[in-house]
């Protein structure tokens, strides 16, 4: 079966940099997009680097290409959609794993800052990445059998203490996506979400640096499974959502470990 094309947005580092991984793994091609904003980025702790996601595509053998751009930019994420068709002559998937964590602050303690800058990251980042994907898709070979597929949170259905505004960002990614399905109707093509619990990433490192903590894996106790996640857990779940024979479509798949806050 021939390969599927896919673009990853969030791929250097955490759940993207896994996704991509396993992407390839399984034969598929991927447009690896990431801000690289590394040490410049505007949260508390440092964004992925240029160095990171090149070491993520430079075992591919040419499986996946790396493409940087900050998803708060429609135009750019166009022009890698437009990298996707021009070597492999198609898109078939989209994920928008890109994502951001700020809080730390009861809800009307919040600046305004954090909630603007968690809604263009962690929301209009997703709708950017469906506008400049979906269509190109919906125009393509594999039309019947293209996904979206977004990564929220499992804060996207429990509220969490000192991050509402975050916890907001990622109920939104849920609608939004829950929106989409219902405009796919009729096409084949489906999108659905991905919400994981806590997981082995340094978005969950500087989590636990807004609660005061100096062990990430003090977070294990929210989850049935009784431990941390690993990235790869979480992106075979979106890799599933990815696939052709994937029938998720306007739900969430909670890649949680039985979160319980």
């Amino acid at each position: 079966m021939a390969p599927r094309v896919i673009l990853v947005t969030g791929a250097a580092r955490g759940i993207g940099a896994a996704t991509v991984r396993r992407l390839v793994a399984e034969g598929h091609r991927v447009v690896a997009v990431d801000s690289c904003a590394g040490e410049n980025s505007e949260v508390s702790y440092a964004l992925a680097s240029r160095d990171d996601l090149d070491r993520v595509i430079s075992d591919s053998s040419g499986a996946a290409v790396a493409f940087v751009a900050d998803v708060r930019d429609l135009a750019a994420l166009s022009r890698a959609v437009e990298v996707a068709v021009e070597r492999w002559g198609r898109l078939d998937a989209a994920v928008a794993a890109a994502g951001v964590i700020a809080g730390g602050a009861p809800l009307w303690e919040t600046d305004d800052r954090v909630v603007r800058h968690l809604w263009d990251v962690n929301v209009q980042g997703v709708w950017n990445t469906a506008r400049a994907a979906v269509p190109v898709m919906l125009d393509g070979p594999s039309a019947g059998t293209a996904r979206f597929v977004a990564v929220a949170s499992a804060a996207g259905t429990f509220g969490l203490h000192r991050l509402a505004a975050y916890s907001a960002s990622k109920h939104a990614v849920v609608g939004l996506v829950k929106g989409l399905a219902a405009d796919l109707v009729g096409t084949g093509a489906t999108a659905c979400v991905v919400s994981p619990g806590s997981t082995a990433t340094e978005m969950l490192a500087a989590t636990a640096r807004l609660y005061g903590m100096t062990d990430v894996q003090a977070f294990a106790a929210n989850q049935l499974l009784g431990r941390v996640l690993d990235p790869e857990e979480v992106a075979s779940a979106v890799a599933y959502c990815c696939g052709r024979d994937s029938v998720v479509n306007g739900s969430v798949i909670h890649a949680d470990g039985g979160f319980a806050p």
